[in-house]
């Protein structure tokens, strides 16, 4: 199967599908965003190594920036309608996306709430609509909608092992520095084993993984809202070499920073 096209979304990205039998996207690498997908009807599947998620009407499907997309119609039913989200989060935002994992960054809710289904749906209304500032209305309805799916992430884990929280903390505190394993480890109390164990059992990340995910939103967040120059903006994300930094960057974003700079969206 070819690698289905996309661009990374600078900060939000939003469509209404209703697909017939064939539909299907693979992006065996992800993409530098994060992406949720609500079914409305039909049924779909979400492929991952060593099984698939069926998803029906009332299914959100969460996936984390760098996760392998292969997502389609489920085979037997021949339709699937999806409301979908790729977007930049705020960092405060994170907390409150740690559903239940499937596999990998593959992460999912069942919550059959019809007013928060039309709220998603209002997302997408209000950024293809008129409105003067229709991106930051959206952006903003999107956190109420993920506010309202943390409301019914009732897993035995969320709130998780308090050594995990930590490392997260510690690593956003520092995502200008160099950052190993071992140093997140130390700041915990774990080993640098023990960490990697239980930071992937809870988030579905690596924590290389994850550091650098987070270095990415920054830098991207940083292109999009402020002029600094790009050697500015790799130190800041904690990369010494504005090289290494841009070839990251791409791999990430589809595109390298000054590109990604450049692609203004619509007021």
């Amino acid at each position: 199967m070819a690698e289905s096209p996309y661009q990374s979304a600078r900060r939000l990205l939003t469509g209404h599908f209703d697909e017939t039998s064939g539909y299907r996207a693979v992006r065996r690498r992800g993409v530098g965003d994060w992406l949720l997908v609500h079914t409305t009807g039909g049924r779909g599947r979400f492929g991952y190594a060593g099984g698939e998620l069926i998803v029906e009407a009332g299914d959100w499907v969460l996936l984390r920036p760098g996760t392998p997309h292969d997502y389609g119609v489920e085979a037997t039913l021949e339709r699937w309608e999806l409301v979908w989200a790729h977007f930049q989060p705020r960092t405060e935002w994170l907390d409150w996306l740690a559903w239940p994992v499937v596999s990998g960054g593959l992460m999912h809710l069942r919550i059959e709430d019809a007013g928060l289904a039309a709220q998603f749906a209002g997302v997408h209304a209000v950024l293809t609509g008129s409105q003067l500032r229709r991106e930051a209305l959206a952006f903003n309805a999107l956190e109420a909608v993920l506010l309202g799916c943390d409301g019914y992430n009732e897993r035995e884990a969320q709130a998780g092992d308090g050594r995990v929280r930590k490392a997260l903390d510690f690593i956003e505190d520092r995502l200008a520095e160099k950052l190993l394993i071992d140093d997140v480890a130390e700041a915990v109390g774990l080993s640098a084993s023990r960490l990697a164990h239980v930071f992937r059992e809870e988030t579905g990340e690596t924590v290389q993984g994850h550091i650098e995910a987070r270095r990415m939103q920054l830098a991207a967040d940083l292109l999009q809202r402020t002029s600094f120059p790009v050697k500015q903006i790799a130190a800041s994300a904690g990369f010494e070499s504005q090289f290494y930094f841009s070839q990251r960057f791409k791999k990430w974003m589809g595109g390298s920073p000054l590109r990604f700079r450049q692609q203004t969206p619509e007021s």
